[in-house]
């Protein structure tokens, strides 16, 4: 794991989910388990290898580094306003979260959920057509126009350091790593 630094930033998990299945969107769950190196037991998503459907067409071996998928509940409130309404797991992330700006935490932030899982980011999530199929006009909503910050406001991903039970109401603790910082980059 990457040298961190708690800087005490705190949020909470708002929501949990999970799919067996390669859907889009994922059923809210009362709680998930995560495994070290794997992602969330019982997700399709979940493996050492990656399990993207398209990147696992092209390049079957290459590592996970989309194990867990983690969204803002704030960008559910900023889709509102545009008119778009989106619910936790929607987007297909496993872990809905408030409090934290994912997007702008630098590659390694390690995020401690509940009192033993810990997730690094490896970067953010690109959007695809998908976006578009599960609602028309949203995949412009999430690309950012903006000079500064990251391109793209659809969550982050990352790899599962420790694992554990999540649950809605858990903390979620960031620990950022030392000097350089870097951006996420899309994965």
């Amino acid at each position: 794991m990457p040298q961190v630094q708690d800087l005490s930033l705190d949020g909470k998990v708002t929501a949990v989910a999970a799919d067996p299945g390669h859907h889009f969107s994922k059923p809210v769950q009362d709680r998930i388990v995560l495994v070290e190196g794997h992602g969330v037991q019982g997700d399709a998503h979940a493996g050492s290898f990656v399990q993207h459907r398209y990147l696992a067409r092209r390049r079957p071996r290459l590592p996970n580094l989309r194990q867990v998928h983690l969204i803002p509940a704030e960008l559910f409130a900023s889709l509102s306003e545009a008119g778009f309404e989106v619910a936790a797991g929607d987007m297909g992330e496993n872990i809905t979260t408030t409090g934290l700006d994912l997007e702008r935490m630098p590659l390694g932030t390690l995020i401690e959920l509940g009192p033993t899982t810990i997730v690094e980011l490896t970067g953010l999530r690109t959007p695809c057509v998908l976006i578009d199929r599960f609602r028309p006009g949203l995949k412009q909503q999430v690309l950012s126009s903006s000079e500064t910050g990251p391109p793209f406001k659809s969550g982050v991903l990352g790899v599962v350091r420790a694992g554990g039970m999540v649950a809605a109401g858990d903390t979620a603790r960031v620990r950022v790593p030392s000097s350089p910082l870097r951006p996420l980059p899309a994965v």
